[in-house]
């Protein structure tokens, strides 16, 4: 899947306890499905490190710590 990234940053929504971890394009809108919930961070952990095994690319939230809109800055 080639990423909709602009100027370094990376617009999704997020859907915790999910039954899969799973990235799609969804109605022009990339979502990203995680198995954690989000409760004490564990779904924002898993998102990092589904970025990193998957792209091998190093993110922070930048918006949306308590969110599930989030905007991703990507760490160079």
């Amino acid at each position: 899947m080639n990423l909709p990234i602009k100027n370094g940053l990376l617009e999704l929504r997020v859907v915790p306890h999910s039954s899969r971890t799973e990235l799609l394009q969804e109605n022009n809108q990339l979502k990203l499905y995680l198995k954690s919930v989000p409760q004490k961070d564990k779904a924002n952990k898993e998102l990092i490190k589904f970025f990193k095994k998957e792209f091998n690319l190093k993110v922070e939230i930048l918006r949306g710590l308590k969110s599930r809109e989030k905007v991703l800055k990507i760490i160079h």
